[in-house]
């Protein structure tokens, strides 16, 4: 059936629901060509599942989606890309083993009497890759490629099946600045040859650079829309958390005390070179640095996940022996990890289940799990830290990625840590939820934890921190104590720059 319509994507009346979760409330959304719509949101607002259900692999409950004027029936991805609709997932949809050439055209290989035409297939990829600035080697292995090029190899994979809607999920989450630069110009060519992109991203100051107009969720409903002059960053965070938030960072006065953690010239391969520093009670410690300058590697060794060539780890002035992340559990120092799907949480299990992980020594008697003592802790933990589940035996899996960070905090914080190691503690998720997130990490050095973390956001490095270590390629570059003359300025100088000595 086909219908009259100005939009490239028109959405109508969108409901889904899960069991115990109304997930999507009769949304409607809009799409033209050459155009790039931002969707917004908070971790549970419903994004991911409008966008699986753009990308076919959910259906509504009720409601219709129309591609150029057509009405759809989608049941399946290949039916909504076979329409002209291609989804980048936050996890790369690749086969590693493969080539980019292969990954490109997986599925759709050109070929003669089951024979697949290889030179054909290259060529056309390098055409692809051409128009899109991707300087790619088609028979490279994606297993081989850098982030930003596994994304290329996505894109390239949409424009040669034609696709002509394109869904961007958090895109540049872990890209570096130069990168994210390169991916706002590959927008604007995108839009300029008609293909319209949906775009979602927690960063709001990149909304302001590529959208022409911003689609606002809360609950499950959609509650406004914005025009590219109204991109304003105090009234999106405004409709995405349904108040007004007058800081982004909770404003706390500490005064640090004693040292807890102390690290003495760490050293591993060239990741970490000769690494000194310590963490004081009642001190939020930030690690900051580009992409590779080697701060989850140092972290990993407080945590005994990685092993050290040399060097010396205390807590409270005892020597530690850090062979394994039980290790440094049974202490009190526990990480939550940059990946918390792959790392932090076991995704196949239920919430409860993954909180009670690392706890299962409190939580057992003669090899026994007292289930009872552990719904009662998790249940305590859903209140304090306001986890959307819709049950204990919720999968981990099906959570927003704000409320699984929120799951991994809680199995921490069930275990009384000493230090807490929070690395990237809010990639990926909402403005509102990094509120709740930095108002327990404040709580968590007011009770005289020691905190380590690590960011690439400077703004959250200036907002939350008492000092700041800056690592360019493994080593230290400055130590310094955060106040009003220290600046994003600051902070990129050291990162790119020459090496000073500690500095107030």
């Amino acid at each position: 059936m086909t219908i009259e319509s100005k939009y490239l994507l028109k959405l109508r009346g969108i409901d889904k629901r899960f069991p115990g979760v109304h997930a999507l409330k009769s949304v409607d959304f809009e799409l033209s060509g050459g155009e790039c719509v931002a969707l917004l949101g908070e971790n549970g607002a419903g994004k991911s599942t409008l966008i699986k259900i753009i990308g076919g692999a959910h259906q509504t409950d009720s409601g219709s989606i129309t591609v150029k004027g057509v009405v759809q029936r989608w049941i399946k991805p290949t039916d909504s890309l076979d329409a002209g609709v291609a989804i980048i997932y936050q996890e790369f949809n690749l086969v590693p083993g493969l080539s980019a050439a292969e990954n490109v055209f997986l599925g759709i290989e050109p070929e003669n009497y089951g024979w697949v035409r290889r030179g054909e297939e290259n060529a056309k990829v390098q055409e692809v890759f051409k128009r899109i600035g991707a300087d790619i080697n088609p028979d490279a292995l994606c297993d081989s490629l850098t982030v930003a090029e596994k994304q290329l190899v996505e894109i390239a994979k949409a424009l040669v099946r034609d696709a002509r809607i394109l869904v961007m999920d958090e895109p540049s989450a872990v890209l570096t600045k130069k990168e994210v630069e390169q991916l706002y110009l590959l927008i604007d060519d995108l839009k300029q040859k008609g293909i319209g992109i949906v775009y979602v991203s927690h960063r709001l100051e990149e909304v302001e650079r590529v959208a022409d107009r911003a689609i606002v969720m809360r609950d499950g409903a959609r509650v406004g829309e914005l025009s590219k002059e109204d991109l304003d960053r105090a009234k999106i965070i405004e409709m995405m958390v349904g108040r007004k938030l007058e800081n982004e960072f909770p404003q706390e006065t500490r005064s640090p005390g004693r040292v807890r953690l102390r690290a003495t010239k760490l050293n591993r391969g060239q990741k970490v070179k000769n690494i000194s520093f310590d963490v004081r009670m009642g001190e939020i410690l930030a690690l900051t640095g580009l992409v590779g300058a080697g701060r989850t590697e140092t972290v990993r060794l407080l945590f005994g996940a990685d092993q050290k060539d040399s060097g010396v780890v205390e807590l409270d002035g005892q020597v530690l022996e850090l062979g394994k992340p039980s290790d440094a559990i049974e202490v009190g120092i526990c990480l939550l990890t940059e990946d918390r799907k792959d790392q932090g949480l076991v995704l196949g299990q239920s919430v409860r289940d993954n909180f009670g992980l690392p706890n299962l020594k409190k939580f057992s008697n003669k090899g026994w799990i007292d289930a009872s003592s552990e719904a009662h802790s998790f249940n305590s933990y859903i209140k304090k830290l306001q986890i959307k589940v819709s049950g204990h035996e919720q999968l981990a899996s099906q959570l927003s990625g704000g409320n699984q960070q929120k799951v991994v905090l809680a199995k921490w914080l069930e275990r009384n840590a000493e230090i807490l190691i929070f690395d990237e503690p809010t990639r990926g998720i909402d403005v509102g939820a990094k509120f709740e997130i930095y108002q327990w990490m404040n709580q968590l050095a007011k009770a005289g934890k020691g905190i380590i973390m690590i960011s690439s956001e400077l703004p959250e490095i200036l907002g939350m921190s008492d000092r700041i270590l800056v690592m360019k390629e493994g080593e230290l570059m400055g130590e310094l104590t955060n106040g009003p003359n220290v600046t994003q300025e600051t902070l990129m100088s050291l990162a790119i720059g020459e090496k000073i000595e500690h500095a107030a």
